[in-house]
C-alpha cells in the first residue's frame, strides 16, 4: 500500500482534551508514524504518514473521543520522510 505524509491542523475543541494522546494511541493501532503538537492559537498540529485509508480511520479514533470536537481541518500534502519510525507528541512551540 502506498504511503503518504500530511501536515494537518485541527480547529475546535482540541485542547485540553486528550487530542495528543489519544493520536498516539490511534497512530499505533495502524501503520502511521509522525507527530503530534499543540499549537500557541488553539489548534492541533500534526504531520501523519502512513497508507492514507490507515490516517483517515487514525482521524476518525480521535474525532470520536469524548470532548473532542473539531470543526475545522486544513492538510497539505509532504514529501515521504522514510528514516521516521514511531509517532510522538513535541513539545509545544
Amino acid at each position: 500500500m502506498d504511503k503518504v505524509r500530511r501536515h494537518l491542523v485541527f480547529s475546535g475543541d482540541v485542547q485540553g482534551v486528550g487530542f495528543r494522546y489519544r493520536a498516539v494511541h490511534a497512530a499505533s493501532l495502524g501503520n502511521v508514524t509522525g507527530w503530534v503538537m499543540n499549537r500557541w492559537d488553539g489548534a492541533v498540529e500534526m504531520e501523519a504518514q502512513g497508507p492514507a485509508d490507515e490516517i483517515e480511520r487514525m482521524i476518525q479514533r480521535i474525532a470520536a473521543g469524548t470532548y473532542v470536537q473539531i470543526t475545522d481541518r486544513q492538510e497539505w500534502e509532504l514529501p515521504l520522510c522514510e528514516e521516521e519510525t514511531g509517532f510522538h507528541v513535541r513539545d509545544d512551540e
